[in-house]
């Protein structure tokens, strides 16, 4: 599910449809607390003991502990409150060559060495029709160690009065700018994750998630015309603290107002975002034609995730997902030439597993890698993809990238994007220089709908704001617009990235993928990038 259908769903009331999938409803005070790590421990050793004993060569258990807490309101009233706990342990393991899995809500020492010897079985069962043997790239065993995301303030801890006055008084400093309607919401989430390996690797990671997204809604009632302006705020590997709004982590745009890095002012952004959804109604239409686009973080993360992100994932690039989610034009043998551009010289892509705040930040993944930040596109040549340890083979890699993920302890884990981001660009160059030298463009802010093929080749993207570019100048907002690209050559038309000072994170806090579904996490980074002679439509011209 993407991130702008989930705000359509649960602003229409239909979030608490979705609250089953994420486990039992618990009181508020449960979400501040921790199963024993010595009991992990043990439980673990007895499923490795016990896959061992029925025939494993190789042996992961993850002990899960998975919570969630959505609070959802609209203009003066709260709409959901939501508190769900899934707790349970999954384990993987080879036997005869092939993988098995099995998992289990029960704790109890004997249901998770039955669950450890089930799997063992299935493997087995698996083996007679498997045609290759699993081939699982190294990984030293981590010993004893723990990891927590960097936070100041849990956001389980924070009192739901205190959550739901500020959610409150966002739609109230909305509502008082000019908007006729708001929606506001926060979806917290820590996960707490155990890994033990029979590589000798015990790990307890406790990982944190932030996300308060909004919608501000403004009409002309004399037409019945209406615009909308989705919140500013990117979802984070981060704490309460999130929400702070220091001045210090404030950006200013060039078309005025002001974007967010490391802290949010929501308060502020309702305020702005009334003001914008009201100016929207008078802007004009956008002329189609050639523009050069100047594309801000907030909006160019999106571009990134389903350009770069999903195309230069190996398993898809395989075809593992061509049944459900897609293929990718960016084939092995692109990459094995060594030479294919995939953009411009001012186009380094990487993937990053270690960035401080990202959603996807651990210290390993959920395969005990320990995690790592790799080239995927080097000065616009394509250089690698995305690979856990049993695909780092077929690109020659002699241990895996430190990209599995499963978002349940219930699932088994698999290839999932890493955080995929844009370098910032090695001369300095700030947003507003880099509009002064733009004849005939377009200014971008804030993500839109999306529309793009099954192999991530061609697309249309829209946003939240728009602004005209002329002779170096931003005159006004304009309105209908989307751009239509070519991956490749969208990517080479990229002709500056500012520098490191305006590098911002955006990114999904909902990424959907596999068969049966998973959910995950992840962020895309980059500073302001222009790109030169890009197709732009009037999405209103398009409807009719």
């Amino acid at each position: 599910m993407q991130r702008r259908d989930f705000i359509k769903a649960t602003s229409l009331g239909l979030g608490a449809m979705m609250i089953p999938a994420y486990g039992r409803l618990i009181a508020a005070e449960e979400l501040v607390t921790k199963l024993d790590v010595a009991l992990k421990k043990r439980l673990a050793d007895t499923a490795l003991a016990a896959a061992k004993a029925a025939g494993a060569s190789y042996c992961d258990v993850r002990i899960g502990r998975y919570l969630r807490q959505f609070v959802i309101t609209r203009e003066d009233k709260v709409q959901n409150i939501v508190n769900t706990e899934s707790t349970g342990v999954g384990i993987r393991v080879i036997a005869d060559g092939t993988w098995g899995f099995s998992a289990s809500s029960n704790l109890s020492a004997d249901t998770v060495a039955n669950a450890a010897r089930q799997a063992v079985q299935i493997a087995k069962a698996n083996s007679k029709v498997n045609g290759q043997p699993v081939q699982l790239a190294p990984t030293p065993g981590a010993g004893e160690v723990s990891w927590a995301t960097p936070i100041v303030k849990n956001s389980m801890e924070v009192p739901i009065k205190d959550k739901v006055e500020l959610l409150l008084g966002v739609n109230a400093a909305a509502m008082k700018a000019g908007a006729d309607f708001c929606n506001s919401m926060l979806f917290l989430v820590n996960e707490q994750k155990y890994f033990a390996s029979t590589d000798g690797s015990y790990i307890d990671q406790d990982i944190h998630r932030i996300w308060a997204p909004m919608s501000v809604t403004a009409i002309d009632k004399a037409s019945g015309k209406f615009r909308s302006r989705d919140g500013m705020s990117a979802p984070m590997g981060m704490g309460y603290e999130y929400l702070d709004g220091k001045k210090e982590d404030k950006v200013l745009l060039p078309a005025g107002g002001y974007a967010y890095g490391n802290s949010y002012d929501m308060l502020e952004d309702a305020t702005a975002a009334a003001t914008q959804a009201r100016e929207k109604l008078k802007a004009p239409s956008v002329k189609p034609g050639k523009y050069d686009l100047v594309l801000d973080p907030s909006h160019l993360w999106l571009t990134i995730h389903e350009s770069v992100g999903h195309p230069l994932e190996l398993d898809r690039v395989l075809g593992y997902e061509a049944n459900f989610a897609g293929t990718s034009f960016a084939t092995l043998d692109k990459w094995k030439s060594k030479d294919f551009r995939y953009g411009s010289d001012k186009v380094t892509l990487f993937a990053d597993k270690v960035q401080p705040h990202s959603l996807g930040a651990v210290g390993y993944d959920d395969e005990g890698v320990k995690t790592q930040r790799w080239d995927l596109v080097k000065d616009g040549i394509l250089v690698n993809y995305q690979a856990i340890r049993d695909q780092a083979h077929i690109l020659g890699l002699e241990h895996s990238q430190g990209c599995c993920y499963a978002d349940s302890w219930s699932s088994v884990q698999f290839q999932r994007m890493a955080n995929v981001s844009l370098a910032s660009g090695k001369d300095t160059l700030s947003p507003a220089e880099m509009v002064k030298n733009v004849e005939n463009g377009i200014y971008i802010i804030g993500d839109g709908s999306f529309s793009i093929d099954q192999q991530r080749y061609n697309a249309q993207f829209g946003g939240q704001l728009f602004y005209e570019i002329k002779n170096g100048k931003i005159t006004h907002m304009i309105e209908d617009v989307a751009y239509q690209i070519r991956t490749p050559e969208f990517w080479n038309a990229c002709s500056a990235v500012c520098d490191q000072s305006d590098y911002r994170l955006g990114g999904s806090f909902f990424d959907g993928k596999g068969q049966p579904s998973q959910s995950s996490a992840v962020s895309h980074g980059s500073s302001t990038a222009r790109f030169n002679g890009i197709n732009v439509i009037n999405t209103a011209r398009s409807l009719g």
